[in-house]
């Protein structure tokens, strides 16, 4: 099973080993590659897997599924 996230990109910088950005996924804060994508600003959103970017993402639907993850993991905190 594969499991990618939407994250917001709050820094990008470039380095040898190519460029890169650190993203914010409900204030868990991971730098990743942007070796895979072209064009990436901070503030956008990017869907995360296995530390890459692989696609962006629209940012009204990236806040969509943000709320739903986030009202998964109230539900589950509730019922332990």
């Amino acid at each position: 099973m594969c499991l990618a996230l939407p994250v917001k990109v709050i820094e990008i910088g470039t380095a040898a080993a190519g460029d890169w950005a650190v993203v914010d996924l409900g204030g868990v804060k991971k730098e990743i590659s942007l070796a895979l994508l072209d064009g990436v600003k901070v503030g956008d959103y990017v869907i995360l897997h296995v530390g890459y970017a692989l696609s962006k993402l629209d940012p009204e639907e990236a806040e969509k599924t943000l709320a739903l993850f986030s009202e998964l993991n109230e539900t589950r905190l509730a019922t332990v």
